[in-house]
């Protein structure tokens, strides 16, 4: 888990706030320390959080968001809560990304958007955002940046990394007035494999020189 917040980190995806954490089993999950996730350091201890209940002293309140989402997916073993600049500058227009190229595709379709520029910092929202996210990628928080949830979290990593890169591209294509229509739902998923070590090799780039480096995959 540290090696994934540093990872998000050195991308520039985070920058003073932010989390990630990841599924432990089926009642708790570990979330990073609360502190700037590029600059946490070799063997700083995280905290593990229940599903249910209280979080505990000293976590960041927006973890709510990853409690909701836990209980709502079992599917999903990690979760990224990050500040992408693309995506942010998107948000504050009420827009997403619609999956444009390559790695847009890996979206499926635009994610939604929460549109409260407030902070998540009780029960009741945290379960709107989750609910908003469904069975999506990720859902886009108003001016507040994304949560991007994956079945493991080296992958909501690299999944963070696409959604910048969807968002990078959206802004690109609506800067020089040529946005056209998307991908097609059949076109994201015949072009979202993730055969050949898609995630792999990502999860390689963006962790490269980390002073915890993770076992090969």
């Amino acid at each position: 888990m540290r090696v994934a917040a540093r990872a998000l980190g050195r991308a520039g995806l985070v920058h003073a706030y932010g989390h990630c954490s990841r599924r432990l089993d089926d009642s708790h999950f570990l979330v990073c320390a609360p502190r700037p996730m590029g600059l946490i350091a070799a063997g700083e201890d995280g905290t593990v959080c229940r599903l249910d209940g209280d979080l505990p002293d000293g976590v960041l309140g927006e973890v709510r968001i990853h409690q909701s989402v836990y209980r709502r997916r079992p599917e999903i073993g990690g979760i990224c809560r990050t500040q992408p600049p693309s995506v942010m500058a998107l948000s504050a227009a009420g827009l997403t990304p619609v999956p444009r190229h390559g790695f847009g595709a890996y979206l499926a379709s635009p994610p939604p958007l929460h549109d409260d520029v407030r902070l998540v910092r009780d029960d009741e929202t945290a379960e709107r955002v989750a609910e908003e996210m469904a069975a999506h990628v990720a859902v886009v928080l108003r001016g507040n940046g994304a949560v991007v949830a994956a079945e493991s979290l080296e992958r909501a990593v690299v999944l963070t990394w696409y959604l910048e890169d969807a968002a990078r591209v959206e802004l690109a294509v609506r800067s020089a007035g040529i946005a056209g229509e998307g991908l097609t739902p059949e076109q994201a998923r015949s072009r979202a494999t993730w055969s050949g070590r898609i995630a792999e090799r990502m999860w390689e780039y963006l962790t490269a020189g980390d002073p915890e480096p993770p076992a090969p995959s």
